[in-house]
C-alpha cells in the first residue's frame, strides 16, 4: 500500500507539474552532452592538432557543469518548494490520520526518488540520441564527413549526469523535508497568506526606474564601445552597473504596473483585479524577476553571440589544400625536386593542380633606401578627401607603412583565382592590384571606393595605376604567412623588379573525387599520413597543410558554440521554471480571493482569462526587458569575442543572432502555455464550493 501511495503521487505530481518535470529532463540531455563531449567525433579529431587546447576546454566544461549543478539544485529547491506547498493540506491530514512523520518523510522520498528515476529514463535515451546526432552533424559541418566515426556513447557521462542529478535533488529534498519537520499540523492545514510589503512614495520607484536604465545604458555603452574589454577592472564596472541597473529598473517597475491598474477598464473581465495582482507579484518579487530577467538575458547572448561566431567561422575561405615551401638558393631546382618527391612517393595523382606561387620584393640599388621603393601618396591623399571615420584614420596609418611590400606574380595568383572558381585578373602596361590579408568589409569598401578612380603609385621612380579591387584571396595555406600590403604585377614586371630573386611555395589541391568521397578533413587526414613519409628536409623544404591552420579556428568554433548553447540552455532553463513556479505559489497563496470571486459569480472563464492575462505579464516584463537588453548584449559581447577581421561582417552575425533570440522567444511562449494550464488547472478546484461545518 505504501509503494503504491508513492508512486501515485509521484505520478501525479509529475502530471501537475509538467513544466518542472520537462526542465529537468533538458537538464540530464544538457548535462550528458557537454560530460560526453571528449567522445565526440570534432573532439576527437581536434585532440590530434590543438591537444592542450582541447583538455582545456575539457576541464573548463567539468567546470561549467559543476556551477550548473549549483544553479540547478537552486532550480529544484523552489520548484520542490512549490510542490510541497501545493500539497501542505495533504500532507497535514496524513499526519492528521495518525501517520508518524518519519514515514511521511520516507513517503516523500520515495516519491522524489520515484520522479528522478522516471526523469532519468526519459533523459538519458534523450540525451544520447542528441549526443549522436550533435556529434555527426558538427562533423558534418566542420568538413569531417561520416568516414570513421565514433560512437559518442560515453558511459562515465551518465555515471557522472545521474550521480550529480540525484545528488542535489536529495540535497534539496533534505532541506525541504526538515521545514517541513517543524511545521505544527495547523500550519499545514492553513493557507497563510503572505505579509505585503511595505510601500514606498512614489517617487521613489520612478528615480529608481530611471536610474536603472541610466546605468543600464552606460553598461551597454562600455560593453559595445569596447571599454569594458581593456581590463578586468572595467569588465567589472560594466558587470556591476548591468546588475545594479537591472535591479533598480525592476523595483521601479511596479510604478508602471500600478499606473497600469489605475487606468484599466471594464473591457475585460476581471481587468482591475488582473492588474492589482501583477502589481503585488512585482512589488513583492521584483527581485526575483531581476534575477530571472538576467538569466534570460543571458541565454539569449549566449546563444545569439555564440551561433553567430560559430556560422561566420564556418565561412572560413577554403582554396587550397597544401603549400610546400622552398627555403633553397635555386627556386627552380627546388620546385623541381618538390615535385619529384611528390610522384616518387605516389601521391602526385591525387591533386588536381600543382602549381607555383612566387613572392618578392623589389630589387634595390645599395644606395637605396627602403623606404624609397614604393609611394602610395596618390592613395593616401584620395583616403583623406572620404568623410573621417575611426576606419579611414586606421587605413591612412596602415598605408603609410607601405613603403617595400612583397610582390605577388599576375600568372601565379591567377591560378588560386581559378582555383576559388573567381574571374583572373588582366593587367594592362603600368597597372597593378592591391593584395592584402587583413581585408574587412568596412574598411575593404573604403579601399575599393578610392580604387575605383585608378590613383597612380611610384615604384623606384615609375608611375603605375592600381586598378579593380583590393584582392584578398589567400595565396598560401601557411597563416604565419600574411601580407599587410602586397602588389600584384604583370610576369614581365615581377622578373624586372624583383631581378629573377624570389621567395617559391608550391600549391596543391586535392582531386574533387577524393575531397568528395571522405569528406574535406578526413581526405586531408589520410594524405597527411602518406606526406609524412617524405623526407622534405633533404631538399630545403617543408609542407604545410590546410588542417594545421583551421584547427585552432575550428577549435574556437567548437568551443564556442558548445559552451555557449550549454549555458543557454542551463540560464533559460532555469529563469523559466523559477518566474512559472513564482507566479503558481502566489496564485495558490492568493486562494482566498479567487474562492472569493466564485462567490461573487465569476466564471471559470473569467478567472481563466484574468490569470493567463497575467501570465502573460509576469513573464512578458523580464522576458521584454531582457529581449531589448540582449540587442545590445550580444553586440557588446561580439566587440568584445570577434577578431579585427570578423568585425567587418558583424552586421550579418547579428542578424543570425537576431533569429535566435527570436526562437528563444518561442520557447519562452512555450514555458508561458504551460504555466497557464497549470494555472487553469488549479482555478478548476476553485470553482468547487467549499464545505462549511
Amino acid at each position: 500500500m505504501f509503494f503504491k501511495l508513492a508512486m501515485r503521487n509521484s505520478r501525479r505530481s509529475r502530471k501537475e507539474n509538467g513544466l518542472f518535470f520537462a526542465s529537468l529532463v533538458v537538464s540530464i540531455v544538457a548535462f550528458y552532452i557537454i560530460l560526453a563531449l571528449s567522445h565526440q567525433d570534432v573532439m576527437i579529431f581536434l585532440r590530434s592538432l590543438e591537444s592542450d587546447a582541447v583538455n582545456s576546454l575539457l576541464q573548463i566544461a567539468a567546470v561549467f557543469y559543476v556551477f550548473s549543478l549549483v544553479m540547478l539544485f537552486f532550480l529544484i529547491y523552489y520548484a520542490s518548494k512549490y510542490q510541497l506547498e501545493r500539497r501542505r493540506h495533504e500532507l497535514g491530514m496524513y499526519i492528521m490520520m495518525g501517520m508518524r512523520r518519519s514515514k511521511l518523510f520516507a513517503l516523500l522520498m520515495a516519491e522524489d526518488l520515484g520522479s528522478s528515476v522516471v526523469a532519468l529514463l526519459i533523459g538519458l535515451p534523450i540525451a544520447i540520441l542528441v549526443s549522436e546526432v550533435v556529434s555527426l552533424l558538427t562533423a558534418r559541418l566542420v568538413g569531417l564527413g561520416v568516414i570513421g566515426h565514433h560512437v559518442s556513447f560515453s558511459l562515465q557521462a551518465v555515471i557522472l549526469t545521474t550521480v550529480g542529478f540525484v545528488a542535489i535533488k536529495l540535497a534539496a529534498f533534505l532541506i525541504l523535508s526538515g521545514k517541513l519537520a517543524r511545521k505544527q499540523i495547523g500550519d499545514l492545514l492553513v493557507d497563510t497568506p503572505e505579509t505585503e510589503k511595505k510601500q514606498l512614495p512614489a517617487p521613489v520607484y520612478g528615480v529608481s526606474a530611471v536610474f536603472g536604465l541610466v546605468a543600464l545604458v552606460i553598461a551597454y555603452c562600455q560593453g559595445i564601445g569596447g571599454y569594458s574589454w581593456i581590463s578586468v577592472k572595467y569588465m567589472a564596472v560594466t558587470i556591476t552597473l548591468g546588475f545594479v541597473g537591472m535591479f533598480l529598473l525592476f523595483f521601479g517597475l511596479r510604478l508602471f504596473v500600478d499606473a497600469l491598474a489605475r487606468r484599466a477598464n471594464g473591457s475585460k473581465p476581471l481587468a482591475v483585479f488582473g492588474f492589482r495582482q501583477i502589481h503585488e507579484n512585482v512589488a513583492t518579487k521584483s527581485g526575483t524577476l531581476a534575477i530571472s530577467s538576467i538569466l534570460i538575458l543571458g541565454a539569449l547572448c549566449c546563444c545569439g553571440s555564440g551561433v553567430g561566431i560559430c556560422i561566420s567561422r564556418q565561412n572560413m575561405y577554403h582554396v587550397l589544400d597544401y603549400t610546400f615551401a622552398s627555403y633553397g638558393d635555386d627556386a627552380e631546382a627546388d620546385s623541381r625536386n618538390i615535385r619529384a618527391k611528390l610522384e616518387e612517393a605516389g601521391v602526385l595523382e591525387d591533386f588536381s593542380d600543382v602549381f607555383d606561387m612566387k613572392l618578392g620584393y623589389i630589387k634595390m640599388g645599395e644606395n637605396e633606401s627602403h623606404d624609397d621603393a614604393v609611394n602610395v601618396g596618390n592613395v593616401i591623399s584620395e583616403l583623406e578627401k572620404l568623410k573621417a571615420s575611426e576606419d579611414r584614420d586606421v587605413l591612412i596609418n596602415n598605408m603609410s607603412y607601405m613603403t617595400y611590400p612583397y610582390l605577388i606574380q599576375e600568372s601565379a595568383y591567377n591560378k588560386v583565382l581559378e582555383a576559388a572558381g573567381k574571374e583572373p585578373l588582366e593587367l594592362g602596361e603600368n597597372e597593378l592590384a592591391l593584395y592584402t590579408d587583413f581585408f574587412t568589409d568596412y574598411r575593404g569598401g573604403l579601399l575599393n571606393e578610392v580604387l575605383a578612380e585608378s590613383p597612380e603609385v611610384d615604384v623606384r621612380g615609375d608611375e603605375y595605376h592600381l586598378i579593380g579591387e583590393v584582392q584578398t584571396t589567400k595565396i598560401v595555406t601557411d597563416s604565419s604567412i600574411t601580407l599587410s600590403f602586397g602588389l600584384i604585377v604583370d610576369d614581365d614586371t615581377f622578373a624586372r623588379l624583383t631581378n629573377d630573386n624570389y621567395e617559391l611555395y608550391v600549391n596543391a589541391i586535392l582531386k574533387k573525387d577524393i575531397v568528395d568521397g571522405k569528406g574535406l578533413m578526413k581526405a586531408i587526414m589520410d594524405e597527411n599520413e602518406k606526406l609524412d613519409g617524405i623526407d622534405f628536409e633533404s631538399i630545403n623544404a617543408d609542407c604545410e597543410s590546410y588542417l594545421q591552420n583551421i584547427g585552432r579556428n575550428m577549435f574556437y568554433t567548437v568551443a564556442a558554440g558548445y559552451i555557449t548553447l550549454y549555458l543557454a540552455v542551463v540560464f533559460l532553463i532555469i529563469a523559466n521554471t523559477i518566474i512559472g513556479v513564482q507566479f503558481l505559489m502566489g496564485q495558490r497563496k492568493s486562494g482566498r480571493r479567487y474562492r472569493t470571486l466564485v462567490k461573487l459569480g465569476a466564471t471559470y472563464e473569467m478567472l481563466c482569462s484574468s490569470a493567463n492575462r497575467q501570465v502573460g505579464w509576469y513573464f512578458g516584463i523580464p522576458v521584454a526587458v531582457a529581449a531589448v537588453s540582449s540587442i545590445f548584449g550580444v553586440r557588446a559581447l561580439l566587440t568584445g569575442i570577434l577578431s579585427e577581421f570578423m568585425r567587418g561582417r558583424v552586421k550579418q552575425i547579428l542578424i543570425i543572432a537576431a533569429v535566435m533570440i527570436i526562437l528563444l522567444c518561442v520557447v519562452e511562449y512555450i514555458y508561458m502555455t504551460a504555466v497557464k494550464r497549470s494555472s487553469n488547472r488549479y482555478l478548476m478546484a476553485m470553482m468547487t464550493p467549499e464545505r462549511v461545518e
